[in-house]
């Protein structure tokens, strides 16, 4: 890492562990002095009220060392990233929400936060009818191309999240702690095959345990993360109708699977259904809604990231393949076999980068050019 680069990654991680410096007041910081080295000397200059505090003033000017060293060793390990809103491999869904966080650190493969993706949530103290129902709605989902997210607890989280493991797709596991650590401790096991397939994700430093407040905003990272999501089991006062809320603030799609008036945790959801959500009983169904806007997804980061024509997505019929006359599309038709290659793979042959790449395979696999399996991408044969 060059010298200017490892100023700014420093930079980043003070910031980020400043006392009382929220995520709107550091973007803020960042739109008025451009990166964040420049950022960092303004808030130690007191540029922005809130710098000002004499915790975060004292932190700001003089950052503990280990805390930072600290940080830089944990970013140093293979598969670990800081992914910064002021770069293209910062989500751009994620982005558009507000009061989004300014970075997130992450262990595991950072291009399946550029996946469309399909948030599943519910009740911690599911029922065996709720978890089955969360495992099978996560199967097809990842089975027809979606990435599943959730946030690791027990319950319908863990069904979700196996669920996608056991169709070999990537899942994503949004924490309440650092992404070293996991809440619950007996996740453990869950937490390491999700880092293998898909991603950890966390707003917070390494080292941040579990704290109360700290929940509520990784639902809105759930939400912020996703095309859509489903709630399958959730009372009248759980977490999970936190992170519908965000989700439809967002513009977003919410789900509901309805259940019996006289279960206890169906009643989130009919709560939800009467809000407006959308109540399910097939994968189908959210499947047809959701696709056209993956599609819309998958062209508006493919014009934002490598600027050329892109034909309107259509069904794969006559010649979608008329994307050979597009030379990236071209070098990616190159890339790909008959057997799954992951993306990092693909990335190295066809010279495509990683965000870029992404969009491209979602239109393909959504257009039925490519097929999503054993966590790669191979080209469809017949």
């Amino acid at each position: 890492m060059d010298t200017a680069a490892s100023a700014g990654l420093e930079a980043w991680l003070i910031l980020l562990r400043a006392p009382g410096l929220g995520p709107v007041t550091l973007r803020e910081l960042l739109t008025a002095h451009g990166d964040a080295v420049a950022a960092l000397g303004a808030a130690r200059a007191g540029a922005h009220e809130r710098t000002r505090n004499p915790a975060c003033r004292d932190w700001l000017r003089h950052p503990e060392r280990q805390r930072i060293d600290a940080d830089l060793a944990w970013l140093a390990q293979p598969g670990h990233a800081l992914l910064t809103c002021d770069t293209d491999e910062y989500p751009s869904l994620l982005n558009e929400m507000p009061a989004a966080p300014a970075a997130l650190f992450v262990a595991g493969d950072t291009s399946a936060l550029w996946q469309p993706q399909v948030a599943i949530v519910g009740s911690r103290n599911a029922t065996p009818a709720g978890a089955a129902n969360a495992e099978a709605f996560a199967r097809a989902l990842a089975a027809a191309g979606f990435a599943i997210t959730s946030g690791l607890a027990e319950g319908i989280d863990t069904a979700a999240h196996q669920g996608a493991l056991a169709a070999g797709a990537a899942t994503l596991a949004v924490l309440g702690t650092g992404a070293d650590r996991v809440y619950p401790a007996r996740q453990q096991s869950l937490a390491a095959r999700i880092a293998a397939s898909g991603a950890l994700v966390s707003q917070f430093p390494p080292g941040t345990g579990p704290q109360q407040a700290h929940f509520p905003q990784r639902n809105r990272v759930i939400a912020g993360l996703a095309l859509g999501t489903l709630v399958v089991e959730a009372g009248t006062r759980s977490g999970a109708l936190i992170t519908a809320r965000h989700a439809t603030e967002a513009g977003r799609e919410v789900f509901a699977i309805p259940g019996s008036i006289h279960n206890p945790l169906a009643r989130g959801c009919h709560q939800l259904i009467r809000q407006g959500a959308k109540l399910v009983e097939t994968t189908a169904e959210i499947i047809d809604e959701l696709a056209p806007l993956a599609r819309r997804l998958g062209a508006s980061l493919r014009e934002r990231l490598a600027p050329a024509p892109v034909a309107a997505p259509r069904a794969p019929t006559a010649r979608t393949r008329s994307r050979d006359d597009d030379p990236d599309y071209a070098r990616l038709y190159a890339a790909l076999e008959a057997d799954p290659l992951d993306v990092d793979t693909l990335a190295a042959r066809s010279g495509l980068g990683v965000p870029a790449l992404a969009s491209m395979l979602l239109m393909l696999e959504l257009e039925g050019e490519v097929v999503a399996a054993g966590g790669g991408y191979a080209r469809r044969v017949g």
